[in-house]
This record gives C-alpha cells, structure tokens and sequence, in this order.
C-alpha cells in the first residue's frame, strides 16, 4: 500500500472512529438526567475515570504503540 493510501485510510477511519466515540459519550452524557436516572457519585466517577484511562491509552500508543489493553468498563 502506498504512503498516500495508506494516509487516506488513516484519516478515513480516524473520523468515523472519533464521531462514534463522541456519539457514544454523548450517550453517556444523556444519563445524567436526573428525572429519568437514578445514580450515585461514585458510579459517576467511575465512569470519568474509565474514559480518561482509555483516553489515556490512546495518547500513550500514538506515543509509543503496543499491544491492546482489552479491559471492558463495568460498575
């Protein structure tokens, strides 16, 4: 594959991944509705520092690639 393809592709998925990233936390956003959601603060923190350490993750491979973590978030 061609630099240029190779370039191309990379930009391709990198905005359809982030626009489905984003969706997702907007998802994530829309529980924080109070009169349709119950929750405490401490499920709510838990699910901050699931995305920071994930966001994380994704700085540190862009810095230095390796291998997948494959950790599932759950309350």
């Amino acid at each position: 594959m061609v630099a240029s393809e190779k370039r191309e592709k990379f930009r391709k998925l990198a905005e359809s991944r982030t626009n489905k990233a984003l969706e997702a936390i907007g998802r994530i956003a829309n529980l924080s509705n109070r009169s349709l959601y119950e929750w405490e603060e401490d499920e709510v923190k838990s699910i901050i520092k699931a995305l920071r350490a994930e966001v994380s993750e994704v700085e540190g491979r862009f810095a230095s690639p390796r291998s997948k973590s494959g950790q599932k978030f759950k309350l």
